[in-house]
């Protein structure tokens, strides 16, 4: 279906995670003449997306339909977001940030062919930053790693402004709880699905699995790296307020969203032994965050057409949503152009 048609197309996205905002801006950057609404029954501090750590650091397997797809997907994302950062006037809370990613079991833990095509500044660790945060008393084997300057995305930030861009540019923002997305046909043109988790309901989609994660967020003003070790175990900074998120966990399968208190303390004991001055900030108040990460073994991205009402499904990123979401919004608004 083009969106070329001389009456304005209506528009609805729903789901307002990052996802969703980043979908409604390009809808609106494309095709400044449609009605845009974005629809969902969560907002900002409400959604997963909040509590994300942000990092803009892609997983290495193929999350979309081939290599070539994916690595366009990423590629536009930091496009998108390198962007807004350049824009000293957009505060979206986007900033840059260097760091590691360590292993103890091979190159191939800390290599990602989609960074190295699209960072400038993608290289091994010397020996002296390997060296430096060796330390077998602390079980913390840095004998592979690699160093690149990526973005963190706070999306305590993000999305507010998104919003705010959304609403500035005609969209229009309404809090309601979607059942089903037939309630919407004949309403608008176009249905954009970026429900996330809840899709797994909405379209009675199997392969949509939970992630439960848990991080936790401390003030450590003097971390200004990131760090990742052995995958699971990472340390974010935020510019923006001298935060770090530690973290972390993938329980695949579970739903269970309460803090598990043995979680807690296997997070904080490895990411100290990796930084321990992080020991510090544990003298602190510092808050624990869990969410369910709407895993899908392929991103669905897929246009359907039911009557008169075209529908758009972008859902399944995983962990990946703050990554991937530009390049996914582009890669779906791509498919109603002929």
């Amino acid at each position: 279906m083009a969106m070329t048609s001389e009456r304005r197309k209506r528009v609805a996205v729903v789901g307002a995670g990052v996802v969703g905002l980043n979908l409604a801006l390009e809808v609106q950057r494309r095709f400044p003449d449609a009605n845009v609404a974005v629809i969902a029954h969560k907002f900002n501090g409400e959604t997963l997306s909040d509590g994300a750590a942000g990092l803009l650091r892609p997983d290495s397997y193929i999350f979309g339909p081939n290599r070539e797809v994916s690595q366009q997907w990423v590629n536009d994302s930091y496009s998108f977001y390198k962007n807004l950062l350049n824009k000293k006037d957009e505060r979206c809370g986007i900033n840059e940030v260097s760091g590691f990613m360590f292993s103890s079991r091979g190159p191939e833990f800390v290599k990602n062919h989609y960074l190295e095509n699209c960072i400038s500044d993608y290289r091994d660790a010397t020996h002296e930053e390997l060296q430096a945060h060796y330390s077998p008393d602390n079980n913390v084997l840095t004998k592979y790693g690699i160093f690149y300057t990526s973005m963190v995305i706070e999306c305590k930030r993000f999305l507010p402004w998104a919003l705010k861009k959304i609403s500035d540019s005609g969209g229009i923002i309404i809090k309601r709880r979607i059942e089903s997305l037939e309630e919407l046909y004949g309403e608008y043109d176009v249905i954009f699905n970026c429900t996330g988790f809840e899709a797994k309901q909405l379209c009675s989609d199997v392969n949509v699995i939970p992630i439960r994660g848990q991080v936790i967020r401390v003030k450590a003003p003097w971390i200004k790296n990131f760090y990742y070790y052995d995958s699971d175990t990472y340390i974010i900074p935020s510019k923006d307020d001298g935060t770090v998120v530690l973290g972390g966990c993938r329980h695949f399968g579970s739903y269970e969203e309460s803090v598990n208190e043995r979680n807690t303390e296997e997070i904080l004991e490895k990411c100290v032994n990796l930084i321990p001055s992080l020991k510090n900030a544990l003298k602190m108040d510092y808050e624990i965050w869990v969410g369910l990460r709407p895993y899908r073994n392929k991103i669905r991205i897929e246009m359907e057409q039911i009557n008169n009402t075209v529908i758009v499904h972008n859902y399944g990123h995983g962990g990946y949503g703050v990554t991937l979401a530009p390049g996914t919004a582009k890669y779906a608004v791509d498919l109603l152009t002929p």
